[in-house]
């Protein structure tokens, strides 16, 4: 798997800081074997470490003029799919758990049950978490159903939304990309009480033999994740329709983009046009 972030400037640039989401994290059903991350120009700075949300991370800084800045991460990840689950307890009684937390579960849910700048309180939310979040349906369902309603409802139309588009926008114009869904998602499942992780990731570039090319293969990922109780965390892909998601690999996960962005950074240097490339390719070795 490669990740290829390359900024181009008009002038160069006389310094330059950057932090990086491209180092997966090991799940249950993932384990990172290799990282490589090639920068050019070589770094002046380098820091590798975790954030708030157990993320790796890698800073960096070029202190020097340069005119392009190249990132490109390898990976090798060994993934296993993972199982599909049932459970007969309610979303309300999930809600009401995660409510009503302290200690350890309090700390880990917390930041997942609070509303962002991205995953605003929004009365239209209730177009879509009213019809699934009825009394006493499991959590399971519950999920489900609003993965399917998102996936159905909403267009997936790549160039008409980017990560400052408001979500209010998302929900009204019903059309966006892989991290819009995600976003909405998250905000539906907040709003009914549930805590809900923001992923990012990546899916399998070329699928196997006689399956579908799933959307959302030409750049990084994005989907959701809901805490279920006693079944822990439960990804789900609205973009595709899928819970558990398949061939995906998770690169780390946080309360939105924000928190888990592939490449941020700033540089310092006389004004002008930039160019930025992305190209991402996911193949299974053989």
């Amino acid at each position: 798997m490669s990740h290829r972030t390359e900024y181009r400037y008009a002038q160069p640039m006389a310094d330059g800081f950057t932090a990086t989401h491209l180092t997966p994290r090991d799940t249950p059903w993932q384990h990172v074997v290799s990282v490589a991350l090639h920068v050019d120009p070589r770094p002046d700075e380098l820091d590798e470490s975790f954030d708030q949300f157990g993320n790796p991370v890698t800073r960096f800084a070029v202190h020097r003029p340069h005119a392009a800045l190249l990132v490109e991460s390898t990976i090798v990840v060994d993934v296993q799919p993972a199982p599909v689950v049932s459970s007969t307890s309610s979303w309300s009684d999930i809600a009401a758990e995660a409510s009503s937390a302290r200690g350890d579960l309090a700390v880990e849910l917390g930041p997942y049950l609070a509303h962002t700048a991205q995953t605003p309180q929004l009365d239209s939310l209730a177009d879509l978490t009213d019809a699934e979040f009825t009394p006493g349906r499991s959590i399971v369902e519950a999920v489900s159903g609003l993965c399917a309603r998102i996936y159905y409802g909403f267009r997936f139309e790549p160039g008409i939304t980017d990560v400052t588009t408001p979500l209010a926008s998302v929900l009204s114009e019903r059309h966006g990309v892989c991290q819009d869904f995600a976003h909405v998602s998250v905000a539906a499942l907040r709003r009914v009480g549930i805590p809900a992780r923001y992923v990012s990731g990546y899916i399998e570039t070329h699928p196997p033999e006689g399956e579908p090319k799933l959307v959302g293969v030409d750049a990084s990922h994005a989907w959701c994740s809901a805490w279920a109780g006693e079944l822990g965390w439960l990804d789900f892909d609205p973009t595709n329709n899928q819970m558990p998601p398949l061939r995906h690999v998770t690169v780390g996960w946080g309360r939105d983009y924000d928190d888990v962005a592939p490449v941020r950074g700033v540089v310092i240097g006389p004004g002008g046009d930039q160019s930025l490339t992305v190209s991402v390719d996911v193949a299974a070795l053989d």
